[in-house]
């Protein structure tokens, strides 16, 4: 736990300190693949509430996942055929179903 709180004040550090911008071309890209880590950093909170929780699962999952829905997204445009909403959609219910797990998880362990 204290490996991920220092990441992610690390990570906050990191943004504030250089700040990064992109093209506003890449919006879509980005935004499925944002979408795509959420689901990762979801996941990897269930396992670990689960005692499941793998470090070599969760890079090779959030950065795959990333890449996989970016690419996704960016052949779809090339086609002309919307096949980011396939990321959105299967990255979107997933995440919903890890965070109902993982509030499942905190609440059964109160009683």
């Amino acid at each position: 736990m204290v490996y991920a709180l220092i990441g992610i004040l690390i990570g906050v550090l990191i943004g504030f300190l250089l700040p990064f911008t992109y093209n506003s071309a890449y919006t879509l890209y980005v935004s499925v693949a944002i979408l795509a880590c959420m689901d990762s950093i979801f996941g990897g909170i269930r396992a670990n509430l689960e005692d499941k929780f793998d470090a070599t699962i969760f890079i090779s999952g959030f950065i795959g996942n990333a890449l996989l829905a970016a690419f996704l997204a960016y052949i779809g445009d090339r086609l002309g055929v919307p096949l980011y909403y396939a990321a959105i959609f299967t990255f979107g219910n997933r995440l919903f179903d890890n965070f109902a797990k993982i509030r499942r998880i905190i609440t059964s362990k109160k009683k």
